[in-house]
């Protein structure tokens, strides 16, 4: 059966399950776990994903990840490329470490995110990695410890997760305690990892709702954790983006005709644009080149930061800088 494809557009809060491949572990110990977190801690800015909720378990993990300009599987593929590279030659094995490719479920922010910050976090409490809510509390491979206060993770947006609680930092992290402990008694939560329309209506109770009103046709989808309506708009995004993507392609556009493009528009030399230096003008096309590349083209960042003789976090900054002018100046690529 042919895989299903990603759904990967920019802004979407997606719930990330990765597992070891048979269930074998991915961590033997806190050296791996550490090797994890300082990957974490490069791509995340530089890819400029923000993360939510966040578990590591001996053979899989949960993160809660709201993408950036680049999607998350730039984020993924860069994240457990390196990391599996490193465990084996660390353990001196050789193969595949993960089970398949990992798990991403698109979710629905105002229905879920709470609900999936919680779930996540209780991870260690439901599989006896910890023996109760006040060990949970400052345990250090999970983003629980770090909405507590209890230990720093400066990848991790407590913010933005405690601001569903409160508006004083206080306040809101004993609301969420008691939240996270409201949640103990619900032991695991298939409709939050599970498939299909059960996931896309809510859950068992929701389906069940709608079986008895007679409604048949409802739009649901495996990848994507939300009710109809959110469904069919993620659906529709994503497709627009493949669509716009396709048409660019199919009208011989790619990096060289985006250059030609923004040399016009600026008057600068190509050879300007493209060459090093931090000139005003040539920062200002370089990022607008950036922008429409890796947004309109799909051409990675990686593949950018060759070109440019650049980092992969200045091309970031790049495309987000490229962004910025495209709106304030009214510029199209396909103008």
């Amino acid at each position: 059966m042919p895989r299903t494809a990603r759904l990967d557009s920019p802004g979407l809060l997606h719930h990330i399950m990765i597992r070891g491949i048979e269930r074998r572990r991915i961590f033997n110990d806190d050296k791996d776990r550490k090797n994890f977190l300082e990957r974490l801690s490069i791509l995340l800015p530089e890819t400029r994903t923000q993360c939510y909720a966040w578990v590591f378990m001996p053979n899989h993990t949960h993160f809660l990840f709201r993408s950036g300009s680049s999607g998350i599987s730039t984020l993924m593929r860069r994240l457990l490329t390196g990391y599996a590279v490193s465990y084996n030659r660390r353990h001196k094995r050789h193969g595949q470490l993960f089970q398949n490719r990992y798990k991403s479920i698109i979710c629905q922010e105002d229905a879920y995110l709470q609900e999936l910050v919680r779930y996540i976090h209780l991870n260690p409490l439901r599989a006896k990695v910890v023996v109760d809510l006040k060990a949970l509390d400052s345990y250090a491979y999970c983003g629980h410890s770090v909405l507590m206060g209890k230990k720093k993770i400066e990848w991790q947006d407590i913010e933005y997760v405690l601001g569903y609680f409160g508006k004083r930092t206080g306040t809101a992290r004993k609301r969420y305690r008691s939240y996270i402990e409201e949640g103990i008694p619900l032991g695991r939560r298939p409709e939050l990892v599970g498939g299909g329309l059960i996931r896309s209506l809510g859950g068992w109770d929701e389906l069940k709702k709608v079986r008895l009103t007679g409604q048949d046709r409802i739009k649901s989808d495996q990848r994507i954790l939300g009710v109809s309506d959110f469904v069919q708009e993620v659906l529709f995004e994503s497709g627009e983006n493949f669509t716009r993507k396709y048409k660019f392609k199919s009208r011989g556009f790619n990096f060289e005709k985006v250059v030609d493009k923004v040399s016009l528009l600026f008057k600068l030399e190509k050879d300007y644009i493209i060459g090093k230096g931090r000139q005003k003008d040539r920062v200002r096309a370089r990022d607008l080149v950036c922008y429409w590349s890796a947004n309109e083209l799909g051409i990675s960042m990686a593949d950018l930061a060759k070109r440019f003789g650049l980092t992969l976090a200045a091309v970031s900054y790049a495309v987000k800088r490229g962004e910025e002018t495209a709106k304030e100046g009214g510029y199209l690529l396909d103008d």
